[in-house]
């Protein structure tokens, strides 16, 4: 009996401090800015500069103090599900863009005239030696010029390079950006595909009914170049709804209940314990997605070809590849795929990544996410050598 009470004694003891220390350091994580074990503690270990842990809200709204006229990305798949008479691909023209952060700070660059991240003069030279399609990796997220994949192979190259990747692309819409967009004067097209999220992304673009006028009517345009003050005009409409939405949410975080609430079921605590459990089941596509997505890349050959250009295909590899047991399905599919197609095949995975010791190297402080500027780098550089081999 008395030993039963000294059990029940000690096991209570060992339950309050459980649960003293489990609140304790949710309160740390709750009112530090610096969270232990994130990108943001490596960042100022490493560079000793300050992560801007502001809100990408409070950065446009600070932003647009200085310039009024700034816009944000807003992805074409933002638009699936919205009435609009203009299916965008591209973002506000000739204005500076808010991106993302993902490296400690918030990525900005100026927009040419059709809503793309380029120096603007790239539209107007005689000869255009490359033509990125793909989507964030190729839009350059979270890094400035000339850290993105298409400034690097301008100085890599010394010739021109026009960069129509957008962030939340999958095939159908690049190839629909492809038929809007491409020029006679491009001697190379470079479709650039990422594993993990372009066939879910393909999933719900054949959903859409003026995206499938691309798939199923060969000679289908919106003739988008012609169109950019409309584009503009959805644009802005969007980025003031969907930074009201924003600036809602972040209110919303200030409620002093909501934070207690938060507080209570020791939501950053989770969040450390739990991550490995909460990262979410990769997509697994069917066979018809596997097909339209053949049929998405013949169209496209066949539009390259009419045009006397040529198409490269490179096979970006993603961050669970290489902190999981990865299944090579999708990646063989797509490999024999276009190989049987005769597309030069670039193979990122297999050319860079393997290579490494720590493949993680390439991903913000070994963290989930995109590329950063040393990744960027690789794959730029992977695209020059193997084209001029």
């Amino acid at each position: 009996m008395k030993f039963s009470k000294k059990i029940k004694k000690y096991t209570i003891i060992l339950s309050a401090c459980i649960f003293l220390f489990l609140y304790l350091f949710e309160g740390y994580l709750t009112f530090s800015s610096i969270k232990p074990f994130s990108k943001n503690l490596i960042y100022e270990k490493h560079t000793g500069k300050k992560w801007d842990t502001r809100k990408k809200s409070q950065v446009y709204e600070d932003l647009r103090k200085i310039n009024n006229k700034i816009k944000l990305v807003i992805n074409p798949n933002f638009y699936f599900d919205k009435d609009y008479t203009i299916f965008p691909f591209s973002g506000y023209s000739n204005s500076e863009t808010l991106y993302c952060n993902e490296n400690g700070y918030y990525s900005i660059y100026q927009s040419d005239r059709f809503g793309f991240n380029n120096p603007d003069e790239e539209w107007d030279k005689k000869e255009i030696e490359f033509l990125l399609i793909g989507d964030s990796f190729t839009h350059g997220a979270c890094v400035n010029r000339p850290n993105d994949v298409a400034s690097i192979l301008r100085n890599l190259s010394k010739k021109s390079v026009l960069n129509l990747g957008y962030g939340g692309n999958g095939p159908l819409i690049e190839l629909a950006i492809l038929r809007e967009y491409l020029n006679t004067n491009v001697k190379k097209i470079i479709w650039i595909y990422l594993e993990g999220n372009d066939l879910n992304n393909l999933n719900d673009e054949i959903k859409n009914q003026i995206l499938l006028k691309y798939l199923n009517q060969a000679t289908f345009i919106q003739n988008l170049k012609l169109r950019q003050d409309e584009i503009n005009n959805v644009t802005d409409k969007v980025i003031k709804n969907e930074f009201s939405r924003i600036f809602y949410q972040k209110n919303k975080d200030k409620k002093f209940r909501y934070k207690i609430l938060k507080f209570i079921r020791l939501n950053n605590t989770k969040k450390i314990l739990f991550k490995n459990k909460s990262v979410k089941k990769k997509y697994k596509p069917d066979e018809q997605i596997f097909a339209e997505f053949k049929r998405i890349i013949m169209l496209a050959n066949e539009t390259v070809n009419k045009n006397n250009s040529k198409l490269y295909f490179v096979y970006l590899p993603e961050y669970n590849r290489y902190k999981m047991k990865y299944n090579n399905s999708e990646y063989t599919f797509i490999k024999d795929m276009i190989e049987e197609l005769n597309i030069p095949f670039i193979d990122v995975h297999k050319q860079v990544f393997l290579k490494e010791e720590n493949p993680l190297i390439f991903f913000p402080f070994e963290k989930e996410g995109h590329y950063n500027a040393l990744g960027y780098k690789k794959v730029a550089e992977t695209i020059y050598n193997f084209i001029n081999k």
